[in-house]
């Protein structure tokens, strides 16, 4: 099994997607050094309250933006594939880093957009009163979408643990259509407030 270098952060990578980093702890300014140098990619596992998860998704370093005096840098990174991890060395010998031997993920199924989830989509960023702007892609959908949802990190990480992009969109539209009502619900009740104390012209009734 392949082995990575381990850099935990309390955030789900998506793979594709492009993340910056500021590198200054001494064992991560080691492992991206390690990496500059090899040309290798290390792994971003997940990071939930006290404890490294399973799984992370494997990253590239696309450019180093800063070196600073310090030894500190900018990195810019794009993710690559979603992982898991099968033994965790914490340090690694003669390093100051973690890491471990990890196992890829596989797609299971040959991915397609799914009926319903473009619309909700449509309809959350029309009440947030954003631009709906994304790639339509089906492969990798789920992950240009998933930091732009609402989800917590728990949720991000539940996303990446899914092996079919079909799959993690019914996670997706299962989500919006939870909390889609709720923030229906959330405007009728700041109407409601905003009507408090104002004069009010009410219909007659008939009765």
């Amino acid at each position: 099994m392949p082995f990575l270098p381990l850099f935990p952060l309390n955030l789900v990578a998506f793979p594709g997607e492009a993340l910056n980093l500021h590198i200054f702890e001494p064992r991560y300014i080691q492992l991206i050094s390690e990496c500059i140098t090899e040309d290798k990619p290390f792994g971003i596992p997940v990071y939930l309250p006290n404890h490294v998860m399973d799984y992370g998704t494997s990253v590239k370093i696309i450019q180093q933006s800063r070196l600073y005096d310090d030894g500190r840098m900018d990195i810019k990174t794009q993710g690559l594939t979603v992982f898991r991890i099968t033994s965790f060395e914490n340090p690694v010998q003669d390093k100051l880093y973690a890491g471990g031997e990890v196992e890829f993920l596989k797609e299971t199924t040959n991915p397609i957009i799914i009926s319903g989830l473009l619309e909700r989509l449509k309809e959350l960023y029309q009440y947030l009163q954003l631009s709906f702007e994304f790639d339509h892609t089906p492969s990798n959908f789920s992950f240009q979408i998933g930091h732009k949802i609402g989800l917590s990190v728990a949720e991000e990480y539940q996303l990446i643990q899914i092996p079919s992009e079909t799959a993690r969109q019914e996670f997706i539209l299962r989500h919006l259509n939870r909390v889609m009502p709720i923030m229906d619900e959330l405007e009728r009740t700041k109407e409601r407030i905003r009507l408090n104390g104002h004069f009010k012209n009410f219909d007659p009734l008939d009765f």
